[in-house]
């Protein structure tokens, strides 16, 4: 039996094993227990009752007893190495009449931060802030120190809590990094802080070089599961945030974007051939932000997968954003686009909102929500894209944002069209041959290569794939 991967010190999930009796008498199990005794790293749990060894257990006649598993390894404690298979067996009876149960094991060492308890065993917290009422908002956190803002590919990194990036300081991710975050946990870039996450392209199906963001439970049930852990917040003040070949996955909201700064050298948020996956509220969310994107994907939320509201400057080329979420009904567009806020009166100018060679697309008729208070500039235009906005109500109608005879708005895109992606349950966004997408973009404009270092050519894809042709 294979008990998952899991870190040095963490408990495992707990594995069920059902021993059944399938005679027509009532037998009596001499023994069950693990072959290393009380020095295993396994416990036990046997019809309710915890331990390690179990004498003359009771199993009646065509019934079946459970046999629950689980173990918490600290690698120290064995090897030098960044990982190991811890092994044992579940032992039932002696002798001749003995039957075994393989345990396994694998265990990964990793380097753990989180926040300090006071001398009452009180957690640290951050300030994030106060309520309408003056009351202080504290978030549990730490603040990195100097020596840990250099994140590296040696050993993975499993944070709890949020940690804070000073004032002024930038965090560096390196190639190949590995960062896992803890329920309720991620990562505060704080005014005039910096995230630099510069992953580079992977030649092989191990992502060397891609920098993975994601949960600490690395048990194939939790591969999926979204809302794992909080997000990346760049907060207002905060600038010059760069992701490039980066794959953060299982958030509840993948960025957080807030505010843009007059000090940053160009946009405050620059995310390239990147992906952020299986959000349980949105991937991106901006807020009077400056990004740019290119040759990335947004995919699958339970909202908006993304978000640029009150006002801002946007720009994507040759993105991919899209949703067919399936663990919840959705009832957001997958891009929403607004110069205001949720249930607020606040609008700020949305100076540029442009979706270039893109794809914007899901399982809704009407994918791309433009909200317009007429209060501030609403300037956003769409070219050279795929776009699913299937009117079938005629909800639209009469909408000057939703005209696309206007070409100040609309040029050359595609609607409705199935991008023909390769497995959007699996997160899997290639392009078949037979795409919408195939030769729309502009190849004046499209990204010289695709997000896999495909080169575009002279009659290039929307998104950020190349077609292949998936049937072979």
């Amino acid at each position: 039996m294979f008990l998952d991967t899991v870190f040095s010190t963490i408990g495992s999930s707990t594995r069920t094993l059902k021993v059944y009796n399938r005679s027509s008498d009532n037998i009596v199990i001499p023994r069950v227990a693990l072959a290393n005794g009380t020095n295993s790293k396994y416990r036990l749990n046997v019809d309710g009752i915890p331990g390690q060894v179990f004498e003359n257990v009771e199993l009646l006649a065509k019934d079946s007893l459970f046999v629950f598993i689980e173990t918490t390894v600290d690698i120290t404690d064995f090897t030098n190495d960044t990982q190991f298979v811890y092994e044992d067996q579940i032992e039932f009876d002696s002798g001749t009449l003995q039957q075994k149960v393989e345990l396994v094991t694998l265990i990964q060492d990793a380097i753990f931060l989180f926040p300090e308890r006071d001398a009452d065993g009180v957690i640290g917290t951050l300030p994030l802030g106060t309520t309408q009422d003056g009351e202080e908002i504290r978030i549990q956190g730490f603040v990195l120190d100097d020596s840990q803002l250099n994140f590296t590919n040696e050993k993975p990194y499993v944070i709890y809590g949020y940690a804070a990036i000073p004032n002024n300081r930038t965090m560096t991710i390196q190639p190949g990094a590995r960062l896992h975050f803890h329920a309720n946990s991620g990562i505060i870039a704080t005014n005039e802080a910096t995230v630099k996450a510069l992953g580079d392209f992977s030649s092989t199906e191990d992502l060397e070089n891609e920098i993975i963001i994601e949960g600490d439970r690395l048990e194939p049930s939790f591969a999926d599961l979204p809302g794992q852990w909080g997000t990346i917040w760049l907060t207002q003040g905060s600038l010059n945030h760069e992701f490039n070949h980066v794959t953060i996955k299982n958030a509840s909201v993948g960025i957080l974007m807030d505010n843009s700064n007059p000090n940053s050298s160009g946009a405050t948020l620059k995310i390239n051939n990147s992906q952020i996956l299986n959000s349980s509220n949105s991937a991106l969310i901006a807020t009077t932000a400056d990004v740019d994107c290119s040759n990335s994907i947004f995919h699958n939320s339970g909202q908006s997968t993304v978000i640029a509201r009150l006002g801002g400057s946007y720009n994507f080329n040759n993105c991919t954003i899209s949703n067919y979420w399936r663990n919840s009904f959705r009832q957001d567009a997958t891009l929403l686009v607004t110069n205001g806020f949720p249930n607020s009166e606040l609008s700020e100018d949305l100076i540029e909102a442009t979706f270039s060679n893109c794809i914007v697309y899901g399982d809704r008729n009407i994918e791309i929500a433009l909200a317009d208070t007429e209060n501030s500039l609403f300037n956003f235009s769409f070219n050279h894209s795929l776009l699913r906005i299937n009117d079938v109500f005629n909800d639209l109608d009469g909408n000057p944002n939703y005209d696309f005879n206007n070409p100040l708005l609309y040029e050359n895109n595609i609607l409705n069209i199935d991008p023909e992606f390769e497995n959007p349950a699996r997160f899997l966004m290639r392009i078949d041959n037979s795409s919408g997408a195939n030769g729309i973009a502009n190849p004046t404009t499209a990204s010289n290569t695709d997000i896999l270092n495909f080169t575009r050519g002279s009659n290039p894809d929307a998104g950020a794939y190349e077609s292949q042709d998936l049937n072979n």
